[in-house]
């Protein structure tokens, strides 16, 4: 493919990533605005995922030709890191005025980031494949990073609340994006469980194929984990001076 080729030999070029690059000075007036590009393509992506992103399929959506998007962009994978930027942007996540304490604030972010995974389904297998650099992930990264800093954690303890928390969010959100079960399998598959109840007594009692409830799974789960930080915080040893 033509464009996969071009998008591997700019790849070789510099930093991989939109964010770390240079922005080029344009020249004339652009055809089309970085705004409009994105703004399709989270379109696209919304409706389709990404394997139905395209150079082509952005131009023609904007009624250009795909030489215009390179004015702001050098690969579809640019396209994507701003799209995934932009989705970030629009999170109900608190500020750094309005955060309140240490646990609200990330109990409010980290319902506000599973609530844009699961409403842009496409985000969470950019971000398992690689980081983000866009302002607005970050910002928001730094706000859970530095309260968590504030409230007493730092080296590996830090890092590993940070990422236990961030395979929390995107766990939940992917599994619920993606996994899919008829209710014909559902009951199927209960029925299977009920007969082999001697080795699944647990699973089968429980009906566990019936539990979609998917938020609030996730929203315990979150309470959960926060009650254990919360105790390691608290039982941290002080420094007396």
């Amino acid at each position: 493919m033509p464009e996969a080729r071009a998008e591997r030999a700019e790849r070789a070029e510099g930093p991989s990533n939109v964010w770390l690059r240079p922005r080029r000075a344009a020249r004339g007036e652009p055809p089309v605005t970085l705004e409009r590009i994105v703004d399709v393509a989270v379109t696209i992506l919304d409706a389709g995922g990404l394997e139905t992103l395209t150079m082509r399929r952005v131009a023609e959506q904007l009624g250009v030709v795909a030489p215009s998007l390179y004015w702001h962009v050098k690969t579809k994978d640019d396209i994507i890191d701003l799209a995934v930027d932009h989705v970030f942007a629009d999170a109900k996540t608190p500020t750094g005025q309005e955060q309140g304490g240490w646990r609200e604030c990330i109990e409010n972010i980290a319902l506000a980031w599973r609530a844009t995974l699961v409403a842009h389904p496409w985000v969470a297998p950019v971000a398992a494949s690689r980081p983000s650099f866009g302002p607005s992930y970050l910002d928001q990264l730094e706000l859970v990073m530095s309260t968590l800093n504030g409230a007493g954690l730092d080296g590996p303890a830090l890092s590993s609340a940070m990422w236990t928390l961030h395979n929390l969010i995107f766990g939940s959100a992917s599994t619920e994006a993606t996994l899919s079960i008829s209710d014909h399998d559902r009951e199927a598959g209960q029925l299977f469980l009920q007969q082999h109840s001697d080795r699944y007594p647990t699973l089968a009692g429980r009906r566990y194929l019936d539990d979609d409830d998917w938020l609030g799974d996730f929203t315990r789960g979150l309470a959960y984990f926060l009650d254990g930080l919360e105790l390691r915080i608290d039982e941290r040893p002080t420094t007396t001076t």
